[in-house]
């Protein structure tokens, strides 16, 4: 078995390794085992699992994968760039700007990687949107001076799949 380390892209035996992972961090526990902390590549999930389960993926696969994920986004962003020209628009997003109507977003997320996608596809769709990279365990504290600060007509808030014990 290849030794696996942090950076490497891998999958889990036992799930068919129909997720691709990303090792985040290897723990050494007391009695000899290597837990590996793992988190998704193009979905957002975090996971463990006993080093002995995974398996390093090809470059190939890695870069199809990213390549598939990607196409799928674009199309969704033509669609949604295309509703977005259509009269529902002015119905349900009510801010003035110039003379089309958009609404204003406000958007929170844990995640820097998702927080930069997400600014990046606002800004293809033509949204205008505030994207604040704010770890989960500090968003409580900031959300209300952020939405004082820009008023926006939507919220979102991402990047919460994390649980305290």
């Amino acid at each position: 078995m290849d030794k696996i380390k942090k950076g490497d892209i891998v999958g889990r035996i036992s799930y068919g390794k129909d997720i691709l992972f990303r090792v985040q961090k290897v723990i050494n526990k007391a009695n000899g085992e290597k837990v590996v902390i793992l988190k998704g590549m193009t979905i957002r999930i975090e996971a463990d699992a006993p080093i002995e389960d995974l398996v390093l993926i090809e470059q190939e696969r890695i870069d199809n994968n990213l390549r598939s994920l990607e196409t799928k986004l674009e199309e969704r962003v033509r669609e949604c760039a295309k509703k977005l020209q259509q009269p529902i628009k002015k119905r349900f997003l009510g801010r003035s700007q110039g003379s089309e109507e958009t609404g204003f977003i406000l958007h929170l997320d844990g995640d820097k990687k998702y927080s930069d996608k997400s600014t990046k596809y606002y800004k293809k769709v033509g949204l205008k949107a505030v994207v604040r990279n704010v770890p989960e365990s500090k968003q409580q504290y900031v959300v209300t001076d952020l939405l004082n600060r820009y008023h926006p007509d939507i919220l979102v808030i991402t990047g919460h799949d994390r649980y305290d014990s």
